[in-house]
């Protein structure tokens, strides 16, 4: 018996809410031309960078945010660049793939 069954004997006439139809990447404006994705080092480190976004700022930081949270890494937002600590590059590709982006990979 898993909790949906127990909450329903719980309390009979609730009607669970549904959610609407939300997608969280529907706010983020999608462009045409590719975003780039490329690999480096920084001291020694891996980081990889997106740029190319030529929305609104805000959109492009949502979407940092988003892409931080799914990885579970560190990374920041500065001079209209996405920067993410290691070399994420393929899953961040397929991510932003499934939202709709078109991804370009420079570098190695």
């Amino acid at each position: 018996m898993d909790l949906q069954d127990q909450l329903k004997k719980l309390f009979p006439e609730h009607e669970p809410e549904t959610p609407e139809n939300v997608d969280e990447g529907s706010d983020i404006w999608l462009q045409d031309d590719p975003i780039i994705c490329k690999y480096e080092k920084r001291k020694g480190k891996p980081i990889t960078i997106l740029e190319g976004y030529n929305g609104a700022t805000e959109d492009f930081k949502l979407l940092a945010k988003e892409l931080k949270t799914k990885l579970s890494v560190g990374g920041s937002f500065k001079d209209d660049k996405i920067i993410i600590q290691g070399d994420y590059r393929d899953k961040i590709m397929q991510i932003l793939k499934e939202k709709g982006f078109n991804v370009k990979r420079v570098g190695g």
